[in-house]
């Protein structure tokens, strides 16, 4: 097992992942574009196997999944930095681009890929779904 660290922009959120990733995807959903202006590189986590320090703002809605979406951000920088989901209490997601060392991580997999925009640079090796997948067991 490999420890992770990150932090946001700013500094003033930290974190630390003491699990290995249950997945790591490339999500083309609206939302994940809305906020990357592009895909979006995320890990699903266990939900105990993250920890944080420092204050968290955050903004919930329903995904195009139906399911009631908590995104949680530095209210000092804007970082998104988190997500949980109704449907998946027990799971946290982590954008990769926070890590100290995104490079320690390979997605394996393009999610949502039926609303990635027609020039999105979708690698053919990667496993892929149209949309939600099921959570991994």
């Amino acid at each position: 097992m490999t420890e992770r660290t990150g932090h946001c922009l700013c500094g003033a959120v930290s974190f630390k992942l003491v699990t290995e990733p249950l997945a790591t995807r490339i999500c083309w959903c609206r939302d994940c574009q809305h906020l990357a202006a592009n895909g979006s590189v995320n890990l699903l986590v266990p939900a105990d196997g993250l920890s944080f320090s420092g204050v968290l703002s955050e903004y919930t809605k329903i995904a195009d999944s139906g399911d009631e979406v908590t995104r949680q951000f530095c209210p000092k920088c804007g970082a998104h930095l988190f997500a949980k989901s109704s449907n998946r209490p027990d799971f946290r997601v982590v954008r990769a681009g926070n890590l100290d060392d995104p490079s320690s991580i390979q997605p394996s997999m393009n999610i949502w890929a039926a609303s990635a925009p027609g020039w999105a640079c979708l690698d053919p090796a990667l496993e892929r779904e149209e949309r939600q997948p099921m959570p991994p067991k």
